[in-house]
């Protein structure tokens, strides 16, 4: 879950395309005006490049918080995907 100034600024589209870039799979999706929930499924090294990009985000975005629940691996999704 990441919050702050996380929407409008292109945020999902850039974690898509990183996330595709890294073979990753899951989602990203807005759940409040501020807060935006993703989950990926991949290699621990992949998963750690995105997190890392979620804590500062595009350059538009003001990241305040980000929380990780980190799950075992079940292999529920096929592709990465934005939800709306």
């Amino acid at each position: 879950m990441v919050s702050g100034k996380v929407q409008g600024v292109f945020f999902r589209s850039q974690i898509k395309k990183l996330a595709e870039e890294l073979r990753l799979h899951g989602y990203v999706k807005n759940v409040d005006k501020d807060k935006m929930e993703a989950i990926f499924e991949g290699e621990d090294n992949a998963v750690e490049r995105v997190l890392e990009f979620c804590k500062d985000g595009p350059e538009e975005a003001e990241v305040a918080a980000i929380v990780i629940d980190e799950e075992q691996y079940l292999g529920e999704f096929k592709d990465f995907s934005i939800v709306n």
